[in-house]
């Protein structure tokens, strides 16, 4: 059954709660679609400029990170916006740490203690709510455009390892968001604020905020048979974990930052 989304619901509870003014939101809205983030692509080869935003409620070919299906039934919040960082290449992460720290906190602002997983995922009780993947277009060594795709678990079914928003909501003794349209406004205004932490305050204040959300801080991992221990993330978006080698006289740390991509955190089984 497909849900229909009431545009001038959403425009209203934007216009009502925006702080800042640096996308010109332009709503596309459309109850199935292959990607949102194809779409998106699409009308930016049309001509549509940053701001635009393309919503729905069901995808048929959604991705996740390194080429990853993400299954993407009706029920669920997937979203796009287009923006036009003046970014180097080499830096697209942060526009995935912006989102996902802006998403994160503007939630948490509404009452839903959201954390963030290294490197994309909104998690709640441990669980995957949501996941950010950012596409970019280069040209000589800058992003000259990028898409911020966003999928968040609203009412859809998940894996075990996932949790819904409206499941979540069910046992609290109150509803933080009562409808997509606000869901919808909310990830679209944490999107706002974290690219505007990023470009006006820069990389350090951002990446301080996202650390303190981080949910991976202090875990245990193994690399190469090497237990270490997970201690931030740096400006690129790497993992930093630190190793301690003992010697007959000392012990001594060696740091080391891994990529995304190069290791997976993974979710406990419920």
């Amino acid at each position: 059954m497909a849900v229909e989304l009431n545009q001038q619901k959403l425009l209203a509870a934007l216009t009502a709660e925006r702080k800042y003014d640096y996308l010109p939101f332009s709503l596309h809205i459309f109850n199935n679609v292959t990607s949102t983030n194809l779409v998106a692509w699409d009308l930016i080869n049309q001509g549509a400029g940053v701001g635009t935003v393309v919503i729905a409620t069901e995808q048929t070919a959604g991705r996740g990170q390194w080429g990853r299906q993400w299954v993407s039934q009706t029920g669920g919040l997937y979203l796009s916006v287009a923006i036009t960082p003046n970014l180097a290449a080499n830096l697209s992460y942060q526009l995935t740490l912006a989102s996902a720290w802006g998403i994160a906190d503007q939630l948490r602002e509404c009452g839903i203690d959201i954390g963030i997983k290294w490197p994309n995922d909104l998690v709640l009780d441990g669980r995957k709510l949501g996941g950010i993947l950012t596409e970019t277009k280069v040209n000589q060594g800058m992003i000259t455009q990028a898409v911020i795709g966003v999928g968040i678990n609203w009412t859809n079914p998940v894996p075990e390892t996932g949790i819904n928003l409206q499941s979540w909501q069910a046992n609290q003794p109150h509803q933080p968001i009562s409808c997509l349209e606000m869901l919808i406004c909310q990830v679209l205004l944490g999107i706002e604020s974290g690219i505007t932490c990023l470009c006006q305050e820069g990389v350090s204040i951002l990446l301080s905020r996202y650390i303190e959300l981080l949910v991976n801080m202090g875990d245990r991992v193994y690399v190469n048979n090497l237990a270490g221990t997970i201690i931030g993330v740096t400006p690129q978006g790497d993992l930093r974990v630190t190793f301690e080698t003992e010697s007959i006289n000392d012990i001594r740390t060696q740091e080391i930052s891994l990529e995304p991509g190069k290791i997976s955190l993974g979710y406990r089984k419920s």
